[in-house]
């Protein structure tokens, strides 16, 4: 794995190494010949390059996200010990490495679709375009946890004949990323507006779009409400303030132009039919440790807002210790490990609800939801002063959490655990109006900001991890105490993520710009508060 940002091995073979996977024969007839690839087989290549990153499968959750993530999060529970606060450097290999062979998976798309004609170009190029949506998707998720990634440079071994010195890749800034990405996904949402997909190729596009079916209108509000994301991540940076709210108000202001995920049948996601396919969530079992405690067990703070505030997510996410008489309990982060562990191996902690979530095989791979997007439209309201339609973001997002999860809960096939009951809309109109969730509660902008923050947290749980994380930094809510490890340099959870140790090996020219900012505690630019 040399020079994994601008070299990957893999990325010299990119349409063998995309399609070994029998599930995709069908679209790659003959994957050890790059000349016989298409743009549309291609297409599908760049998508399923990283789909088990995008689906909850083993090596992501094992290795990277019941160590890291969730714990910072505190969507989990875990026994504290030395060293806890220092990511693995496996995972992080792991999702540096997937990250980069997608995005030389999407250099040899280019490749391909540059060397058509005019006239072949014309017809495939909506191919590209939202192809760019998914790869900016992906690529804010790696800005958002490193910072400055290479990106601009990187991935073009192939597209440089195999060059390797020619290929290492510079370190882009992550603001200019940010300006970059925004700036292409307005334009991309002018272009979408203006696209007719030649009637030949739509049934290709309907077979190699694993994610939004052919669909160009879920393409639009894919790029749309991650265009609302982005722009609410960095909506306190004084040098974005004044776009961040000039451009959601016209994504908001002009639904016909810009449409966005308005509900739950409008969720992007990869959504799994088959089992027998490579689309699926087997490896979510494992993934959060299996039948055990570890790596699925509830923290203190989570299952306590949830037990208090009588959330009938409760039921849906949770199961009760066995040994617990029905009593949801988490593991207190700033216990003692002593205390932890004879908390957990006495079957008191609550574990996830195994058969809505690990167990699960039909769990999807969530990218955007309406309870997401009607969280981020409530923030940036409460932020202009729009008090009331602040609060009715606010309240749907709440009710489409609990029929999010009622859906997921739905399509489970499951043998552990017990299916909850669906959530009702009465059960959600009365935790609406409870004193710990109702708007008209909270008197100040700041409490009705840290309302928002916890429903966030809520709904994300260890489902949505990456937009966790980033809210939890940066709004600093809800405020989350960690125990304190003294032993070790980093005392409490990072703030950001290490680079990998092959790329600072392999690439040490560049990295050698970046050398002095990679630390545990060097925030994000976006972290302002």
């Amino acid at each position: 794995m040399k020079k994994i940002s601008s070299v990957i091995l893999a990325g010299l073979m990119l349409v063998a190494a995309s399609c070994k996977e029998s599930d995709f024969s069908d679209v790659y007839p003959d994957p050890s010949k790059i000349s016989e690839t298409t743009v549309e087989k291609q297409f599908t290549g760049f998508l399923q390059s990283n789909k088990d990153y995008v689906l909850p499968g083993y090596t992501h959750y094992f290795t990277m996200l019941r160590i890291t993530l969730n714990q910072y999060n505190q969507a989990i529970g875990w026994v504290n010990g030395s060293g806890q606060y220092v990511p693995g450097s496996a995972g992080v290999e792991n999702v540096w490495f997937n990250y980069y062979n997608m995005l030389a998976q999407y250099r040899e798309l280019e490749k391909v679709f540059n060397s058509k004609t005019d006239a072949e170009k014309a017809d495939r190029k909506f191919f590209m375009t939202v192809a760019k949506i998914y790869l900016y998707d992906q690529t804010q998720r790696m800005v958002d946890v490193f910072g400055a990634i290479p990106f601009t440079e990187a991935g073009m071994v192939s597209t440089k004949g195999g060059d390797y010195n020619a290929s290492s890749a510079k370190f882009d800034n992550p603001q200019a990323l940010y300006t970059l990405m925004l700036d292409d996904l307005k334009s991309i949402a002018a272009e979408l507006n203006a696209t007719t997909i030649n009637a030949g190729y739509q049934k290709s596009f309907q077979t190699q779009d694993f994610i939004n079916k052919g669909d160009l209108t879920a393409w639009k509000r894919y790029c749309n409400s991650l265009r609302l994301r982005m722009l609410n991540r960095v909506s306190d940076v004084e040098s974005f303030k004044s776009r961040s709210n000039s451009e959601i108000a016209e994504i908001l202001g002009n639904a016909t132009t810009y449409p966005i995920v308005e509900n739950n049948d409008q969720n992007i996601q990869i959504t799994v039919f088959d089992l027998n396919s490579a689309i699926n969530s087997k490896g979510f079992q494992e993934g959060l440790g299996g039948g055990t405690w570890f790596g699925n067990t509830a923290g203190k703070k989570l299952i306590d807002y949830l037990s208090t505030n009588a959330d009938p997510r409760l039921r849906m996410l949770f199961e009760p210790g066995a040994n617990a008489n029905g009593k949801y309990i988490g593991i207190d982060p700033n216990a003692t490990a002593a205390v932890q562990n004879e908390l957990a191996n006495a079957g008191q902690v609550a574990i996830y609800n195994r058969y809505v979530t690990n167990f699960n095989q039909f769990f999807p791979g969530i990218i955007i939801n309406a309870p997401e997007v009607n969280l981020i439209k409530a923030e940036y309201f409460l932020r202009t002063g729009n008090d009331a339609s602040a609060k009715t973001a606010y309240e749907t997002a709440i009710t489409q959490s609990m029929d999010f999860y009622n859906r997921i809960s739905n399509v489970s096939n499951a043998a552990q655990g017990t299916k909850p009951a669906n959530v009702t809309t009465a059960e959600a109109t009365a935790y609406i109006a409870g004193a710990g969730v109702n708007w008209a509660k909270a008197t100040t902008a700041a409490q009705k900001l840290e309302l928002i923050a916890t429903q966030k947290w809520v709904h994300y749980n260890l489902v949505q991890p990456y937009e966790n994380w980033a809210d939890v930094r940066r709004l600093n809510m809800p405020s989350l105490t960690f125990w304190t490890d003294n032993a070790n340099n980093q005392t409490q959870p990072p703030v950001r993520l290490n680079y990998p140790g092959n790329e600072i090996t392999y690439n040490p020219v560049n990295y050698a710009s970046v050398r002095e900012n990679d630390k545990l505690t060097t925030k994000i630019f976006w972290d302002v508060k």
